[in-house]
């Protein structure tokens, strides 16, 4: 039996009618191609006697009314009342945009008749002009305000300039264009510039686990969840949908929770930006008793390793939050693939072959506007049969790619036949050798959120032009549509998070690693002993908005010291010891002193230090001239020693001989009751051999900025500050520490393995991801070194760094730690403490 044969579109009685409103054939023909499309448009151009009107529309506003078109068939049924409206305002070219159109379609939609003129034009941007010079004026201005320092950041000014109010309803091209003018007039050549690292996709409680924090400014986090950006996001349900029966399904799936998802791709270390994408993400599920997905973005299998995988597992948990099931893109590449055939017989797609050819059909080396491939017309049997090939490696890479058939007119270029798959031969970590074809992020993305019932997809607002391609492609599909919002992403000044520079950064030897703590990475912040909790406070004051925050080192510094003033224990410490006689106690003089570990939070305990003949104090703490603003240790001078019984008086002191550097002082102990009170009180250390006392530290790591500006330039490396790591050897601290030490790796193990039982029994991460070598929650993910955290008082907040070696903390008994032979002992410098004005120099 013969197959039908097809209509012939160009047959179609709606195309006079669409010629006769200002539209070519060649458009009428392409817009009757959608039954549902080509029935809205008759009724539209017949009930409003469009087609026989006296003032003709020209071909921009024919081409809105499809655009009309076809969001009203996406859409629930409006009143006759309100489509005469939109209409009205297109034939009286006051909406001059697909854009425009699409965001009256929508506004229509959600608001009663009759429609308020005033707030209809302010929301879909009529009226709005601006002319080429004020525009480059205020580009210009951005672009000097945000510290912009060369073509790198293109694509983040577009983005940034795109998401300023005023800019809304610019032309995406002249937008596009102007920065590049800017750019070429500020920077020079585009050539001239490195290229710029390819920056990973960013979207990150479900529920934030039981640790400091989950718990930190919690009624501060409650505002970010309810106020401003967030607050103001739709409610599960109310994102619009093609058919209404998809809404039905989503809430019948989720039961109308909230579900987000943080999918970060496989392919470097996660940096302090992604801590705010991780906080807002599993944060909003959180927060309105919702889910949140840990999906892997891994569909580029040339930059994704296994060691990104389990890393990024490990900063999510580390910063508190469980996922609810651990996903990845690669999950679903058979039902994408067999999308992209359904796409192709819908003929929405299109084969094209030679990347550059792409390129050059997109306009994106001449900077004009995109033309056709001329691939985009082949027949639906040819497209076919080329994505087989494709599929079963007849091509080589950049030799072909399938092409989603969009919209070559409209202002984005994101609208412009962007790429869904290309071919790639590098073996995928978990699918081996099975695909020759990978789907792009711009398909994927949208798909999988969709395959997941996301009900709210947030990502930072460099992905706002993609929000179109990202509801065009569930649309085409008929597929279930999330909806995409898009909050600002978080920058520090003074450091860098490209991959393609931390990775220069450590080929060329100026960092050790990528968990260097003089970076920014999340791996690098814990390992300097930054806590968990104090990211996530640092986040939350900062709010969530469409602006981006470019947030000083400074201010990330003071939350972390304000985190630690009242949860850290405080040991006394001296950096750079100075050896102090006391000549009035006998050798064998010894008083053991109680002190608490931090003077107002009693919880943590107290711990007993010896005082005796021989003492350490800073080598800071004394200077041989002594005058009326300084208060420490001198020749005659009378100091207190910070919570000692009694204060000591400096009688003489010794030299090195070849040097002359001071290398011993002897000091007397004087009564309290008999002398005044000291103007200073200075820390020290006891020589006590039987108690252990000091403990010494064999280096202390202090870091400083690693680049000497603010704005670290586009020749970062020679802004590289080679004196960024001071190591101090032999700083010593009282024996308070090792129990100290031991008590905080027994707690973070016990919380750990409570933590990971937990998360272990209500996730469903199996069910999803099946595979051996997908990564899972383990309690040594949550402990390190790095647990053990204290203020050495008056000097500086600590951690232990992962080079220490510490054999006593590995023991299980209750015996108590003390330094054993082939201990190593390594400090890192958290973040120093305020200036203390008492303690003038």
């Amino acid at each position: 039996m013969s197959k039908p044969v097809k209509a012939d579109p160009a047959l179609d009685p709606v195309v006079p009618l669409l010629k006769a409103i200002g539209l070519s054939q060649a458009k009428a023909v392409e817009a009757v191609k959608s039954p549902k499309i080509a029935a809205e448009l008759k009724d539209i151009i017949e009930a409003y006697s469009l087609h026989t009107r006296a003032e003709k529309l020209d071909d921009k506003q024919a081409g809105l009314i499809v655009a009309l078109a076809g969001q009203l068939v996406k859409s629930e049924p409006i009143a006759e009342e309100k489509r005469a409206y939109v209409v009205r305002k297109i034939a009286d070219a006051q909406l001059k945009t697909v854009d425009q159109v699409t965001a009256a379609a929508k506004y229509v939609e959600g608001h009663p008749a009759p429609i308020d003129d005033a707030d209809f034009d302010a929301h879909c941007g009529v009226g709005f002009s601006i002319t080429a010079a004020e525009l480059y004026a205020q580009i210009a201005k951005y672009t000097t305000s945000a510290g912009i320092a060369g073509w790198a950041s293109l694509g983040q000014v577009i983005s940034g300039v795109k998401n300023i109010p005023e800019f809304r309803w610019a032309n995406t091209l002249e937008v596009k264009n102007t920065v590049e003018k800017v750019f070429n007039d500020t920077f020079g050549a585009k050539e001239a510039a490195k290229p710029k690292g390819k920056e990973p996709k960013k979207a990150a409680p479900v529920k934030a686990a039981e640790t400091s924090s989950a718990d930190a400014d919690s009624a501060s986090r409650k505002s970010v969840f309810e106020e401003g950006f967030l607050g103001q996001l739709h409610k599960p349900g109310e994102n619009p949908q093609i058919r209404p029966e998809f809404r039905e399904q989503h809430l019948a799936v989720t039961g109308g929770k909230v579900f987000t998802r943080f999918p970060p791709e496989p392919n470097g270390y996660l940096h302090i930006g992604h801590s705010k994408a991780i906080f807002v993400d599993f944060g909003y599920a959180a927060h309105h008793g919702g889910k949140c997905y840990l999906r892997y973005d891994d569909t580029n299998p040339e930059k994704e390793e296994a060691q990104y995988f389990e890393s990024i597992l490990e900063m999510v948990r580390w910063l508190g939050f469980e996922p609810w099931k651990i996903t990845y893109s690669s999950d679903y590449f058979q039902r994408l693939y067999e999308l992209a055939v359904e796409l192709i017989k819908r003929d929405r797609h299109m084969y094209a072959i030679a990347v550059e050819e792409i390129k050059a059909s997109r306009g994106e080396k001449s900077g004009q506007l995109p033309k056709a491939c001329v691939h985009r017309t082949r027949p639906v049997s040819e497209s076919l049969a080329e994505f087989q090939k494709m599929k079963d490696g007849f091509y080589r890479p950049k030799e072909a790619n399938l092409r989603m058939k969009q919209d070559l007119e409209d202002g984005n270029p994101q609208m412009w036949d962007l790429t869904a798959y290309r071919v790639l031969e590098t073996p995928h970590h978990r699918t081996h050798d099975k695909w020759k074809i990978y789907p792009t992020y711009d398909y994927t993305h949208c798909l999988v959120d969709s395959f997941e019932n996301i009900s709210h997809s947030l990502c930072t607002t460099e992905f706002v032009a993609s929000r179109q391609s990202y509801e065009w492609l569930c649309d085409a599909l008929e597929v279930y549509k999330p909806r995409q919002s898009e909050f600002g992403r978080l920058n520090l000044e003074g450091t860098i998070m490209s991959k393609r520079k931390i990775h220069a950064l450590v080929q060329k030897g100026h960092v050790s690693g990528w968990d260097d703590p003089r970076l920014y990475t999340l791996i690098a912040l814990r390992r300097r002993g930054v806590p968990p909790g104090a990211i996530v406070s640092f986040v939350s004051t900062l709010g969530v908005s469409t602006a981006t925050s470019s947030i000083e080192l400074a201010r990330f510094e003071q939350v972390v010291r304000h985190y630690l003033e009242g949860t850290a224990p405080r040991l006394l410490m001296v950096l750079r010891p100075l050896k102090v006689t006391i000549e009035n106690l006998p050798e064998d003089y010894l008083l053991m002193v109680e002190k608490p570990l931090h003077p107002k939070v009693a919880a943590l305990g107290t711990t007993t230090i010896p005082f005796t003949r021989t003492l350490y104090i800073d080598a800071d703490d004394f200077r041989l001239e002594d005058s009326k603003d300084y208060f420490r240790l001198a020749p005659g001078k009378t100091v207190g020693l910070f919570q000692a019984p009694h204060p000591i008086t400096c009688t003489s002191y010794k030299t090195d001989p070849s040097s002359g550097q001071v290398i011993e002082l002897i000091c007397r102990l004087e009564n309290a009751a008999e002398v005044k009170k000291p103007k200073a009180y200075i820390q020290w250390v006891a020589e006590h051999a039987a108690s252990g006392s000091p403990v010494r530290i064999d280096e202390t790591r202090v870091f400083h900025q690693l680049f000497k500006s603010d704005q670290p330039s586009a020749d970062f490396l020679d802004d590289v500050d080679s004196n960024s790591l001071e190591v101090v050897k032999g700083a010593m601290i009282e024996t308070g520490f090792w129990s100290l030490a031991k008590r905080a790796l027994t707690e973070a193990r016990r919380d750990g393995k409570n933590r990971t039982e937990k998360a272990l029994k209500d996730s469903a991460q199996g069910e999803s991801s099946p595979e051996d070598d997908t990564p899972r929650a383990t309690s040594e993910q949550l402990v390190g070194n790095e647990c053990i955290r204290f203020q050495g008082l008056r000097v500086a907040y600590f951690a232990v760094d992962k080079d220490a070696r510490l054999a006593c903390l590995d023991e299980a008994d209750e015996v108590d730690p003390a330094r054993k032979q082939g201990d190593y002992l390594v400090l890192n410098r958290i973040v120093s403490l305020k200036e203390d004005s008492g303690k003038a120099a």
